[in-house]
């Protein structure tokens, strides 16, 4: 009886430290399968899974949890742009953090190895691309003046932005 209760306890902690390692890690460059239902989830889903009935797009890749924001790599300053492409670089500057918990449906994971929107943004990469743009001026906006958590927001950029996936 010790022996199975002991493995018990094993396999709770390897399970906790496998959880708490996807956790901290950006999902990998493959994409995920993700339902649009309004339940949140913290489980990855497995691309060869069986979709669920709901509609489903493919997530590109993004922290699920702020890494530290002393690890973050640094944004080209906004001061280089203008108009739009401004206000996104001031947002990465404002939240990096946030954005990366975001995808980006430019799909500039699998092109440039970005890890998250905030990638798009250490380079000149986010000026000219619209939905770079799009996607950080909604998350800043969502994030200053709805107040939203950067879950709630992920859930509303892939509900604006995934529904557009034509991949």
């Amino acid at each position: 009886m010790k022996k199975v209760i002991i493995g018990l306890v094993l396999l709770a902690v390897i399970a906790l430290l496998v959880g708490l390692r996807l956790r901290s890690e950006p999902t990998p460059h493959v994409p995920t399968v993700a339902s649009t239902s309004s339940g949140p989830s913290d489980m990855p889903h497995h691309p060869s899974a069986a979709p669920p009935v709901a509609a489903v797009s493919l997530v590109p890749a993004y922290y699920r949890t702020a890494p530290p924001a002393n690890t973050l790599p640094p944004t080209l300053s906004p001061a280089l742009f203008t108009g739009n492409e401004r206000l996104a670089y001031q947002a990465a500057k404002e939240i990096p953090q946030t954005l990366a918990q975001m995808p980006c449906y430019c799909h500039c994971d699998k092109g440039h190895g970005h890890k998250s929107l905030l990638s798009c943004f250490e380079s000149q990469h986010g000026e000219n691309c619209g939905i770079c743009i799009g996607e950080a001026l909604m998350a800043h906006q969502l994030k200053k003046r709805s107040r939203l958590t950067d879950a709630e927001i992920r859930e509303q950029i892939i509900a604006a932005y995934g529904s557009q996936d034509h991949d």
